[in-house]
């Protein structure tokens, strides 16, 4: 029978521990066959990905192939889509990105890429913009030319140069507004601004976004008489 169990006797061998002859038994055991099942992954659509684009009247867009290109009153800008997903105009004019294959990858680049082309539409028509407090005393920025000039407490003032496409005000001397069409810059320039001095937890002293909530801690408490 072939589930029995084979014994093989051999001699002449000597124990390495005992140094006397022994036998080395061999078992035949059954063997079972394992199938493995592919099952085919169904990727559920982006919730994001799948919402339209609504484009303003006073937006151009050009698509070749897996180019667009977005221009506007404020700007032109343009994105190249991976294999992966496509972009498509329907007939009310809206925008709509759809995946060209049904991979893992696919679904991640499609809500991706559908925040990305909403952003442009978006800043070539209305513009970002990011405002930053100035907390402290002696605290201050003004405009000279096209640089940022920032007093935050360093021995030397602070001076930043404006990129190309950033516009830049200040109000009061304490309050930064940083504009432009695309989100990306807007938001780079303006985490560079409040990099030099970010809001401390203890007085709230710093550079730090209008919308933003410092959490504060409290501070030593004095040796108790």
């Amino acid at each position: 029978m072939a589930s029995s169990i084979i014994s093989l006797q051999t001699s002449n061998l000597r124990s390495a521990f005992l140094g006397e002859k022994t036998g080395i038994c061999v078992s035949s055991i059954p063997i079972t066959r394992v199938s493995l099942v592919r099952k085919a992954i169904e990727c559920k659509e982006s919730r994001i990905g799948k919402q339209p684009i609504t484009v303003p009247s006073n937006v151009t867009i050009t698509m070749e192939g897996q180019d667009i290109k977005v221009k506007g009153p404020l700007g032109e800008m343009a994105l190249t889509y991976p294999r992966e997903v496509k972009v498509d105009r329907e007939e009310s004019g809206a925008l709509r990105v759809r995946k060209s294959v049904e991979t893992r990858r696919a679904n991640q680049m499609h809500g991706l890429f559908r925040t990305l082309t909403d952003n442009m539409v978006v800043g070539v028509s209305k513009g970002f913009e990011k405002r930053l407090l100035l907390i402290g005393v002696g605290y201050r920025a003004t405009l000279e030319g096209k640089d940022l000039v920032l007093s935050l407490g360093f021995s030397h003032p602070v001076r930043m140069a404006i990129p190309d496409g950033i516009q830049v005000k200040v109000e009061e001397n304490t309050r930064i507004v940083v504009s432009g069409y695309d989100k990306s810059d807007v938001g780079q320039f303006a985490a560079t601004i409040r990099k030099w001095r970010p809001p401390e937890p203890y007085k709230g002293k710093g550079v730090k976004y209008a919308d933003e909530v410092v959490r504060r801690k409290e501070g030593k408490a004095g040796k108790k008489k």
